[in-house]
């Protein structure tokens, strides 16, 4: 039997794949490229030695999603596919809500139909809002002030709906923090297109010299450097959560939200330091305003991830750096 990945051949979907590869699991990727490249693909053969089954096609296209599960025999699910940019979802909100909200009922749908109810879905911290305070848990109230973060919110709810109605489904909604870092061959690694979004693909560009500066939003929070505390999360060890929830699929039952971070939280000016130091590369920044609903401070609880999965984050802040940095100065024009 096979897993589908949807978004396989994205920065998070590409080292999930290398992950269950690893351990021999059979593949199908569905992506339909608008934020990845079919390159990935030869990259994650050179680290595994093995070939994927890659169907370009979109999560909003019913009957190509039918055809595949018609072809192929898949157990189970990871749905990474999605728009993922906070300001392009401001900007863009009915595509967010098509391509994501939409066209993940539509693989539900196509799920069901053919009786594959086991299901990671990627989620987002984003869908605690702006209103708890660090550390966030899983039973906190949820709430979010993007559309990014709307769509993540309301396919949570689609979710929580479905596993209600039908007892059959197993589902682990992951909620990120902050994905970071490369594959440790620097083989694979984020590759964003156009200007990142994302500030360690920005530091790293920066570096690199594909950009010439970097934009700190913000210095006046009520942090130990006045800049903006996240939760950085190596993204293997993000994989590894999505292999642990796979594995655990069989004692969740219904729909259960869970918390992927390391539980510490990093500021960008630390995040900033600690690249140049390494990297040994200038990194010019400017500070410039707050941006709206960002927060000073955002990191997890992720008690439960270890309870419930097994996992927990193991690979630090100067790993999570020197492996963006091998990835971005070995290809500093990413896949191309």
């Amino acid at each position: 039997m096979s897993l589908l990945i949807t978004g396989g051949t994205g920065y998070i979907g590409s080292h999930t794949v290398v992950e269950l590869l690893q351990l021999g699991k059979d593949i199908i990727i569905v992506d339909n490229l608008s934020n990845s490249s079919t390159l990935v693909l030869d990259r994650v053969k050179a680290i595994t030695g093995k070939t994927v089954t890659f169907i370009k096609a979109d999560i909003c296209d019913e009957a190509a999603l039918d055809t595949v599960f018609k072809e192929h025999d898949i157990e189970a699910v990871v749905h990474f596919a999605g728009l993922k940019a906070v300001g392009e979802s401001n900007d863009l909100p009915l595509s967010y809500y098509q391509n994501n909200v939409s066209g993940s009922v539509t693989l539900f749908q196509v799920m069901a139909k053919h009786g594959v109810k086991n299901l990671v879905f990627s989620s987002s911290a984003t869908v605690y809002g702006e209103n708890n305070p660090s550390p966030l848990d899983e039973t906190m109230p949820t709430s979010a002030t993007n559309p990014y973060g709307q769509t993540k919110l309301m396919v949570e709810h689609v979710l929580f709906d479905l596993a209600r109605s039908d007892s059959e489904w197993s589902i682990a909604c992951l909620r990120y923090f902050n994905p970071i870092g490369a594959h440790e061959s620097g083989t694979i690694g984020e590759n964003p297109n156009g200007v990142p979004n994302n500030l360690l693909p920005y530091v790293a560009q920066v570096a690199v010299g594909r950009l010439p500066q970097l934009q700190v939003f913000g210095d006046d929070y009520d942090t130990p450097d006045g800049t903006g505390v996240r939760d950085y999360i190596h993204v293997v060890d993000l994989a590894i959560g999505h292999v642990r929830a796979l594995e655990s699929l069989t004692k969740i039952k219904g729909c259960k939200a869970i918390n992927i971070g390391t539980g510490n939280g990093t500021s960008v000016l630390e995040i900033v330091n600690t690249f140049k130091e390494i990297s040994g590369q200038e990194i010019n920044y400017k500070v410039v305003p707050r941006r709206a609903g960002d927060i000073g401070t955002v990191y997890a609880d992720a008690s439960l991830a270890n309870t419930l999965l097994g996992w927990q984050a193991t690979r630090n802040l100067n790993t999570m750096i020197t492996d963006t940095w091998r990835w971005q100065s070995q290809n500093p024009n990413g896949f191309e």
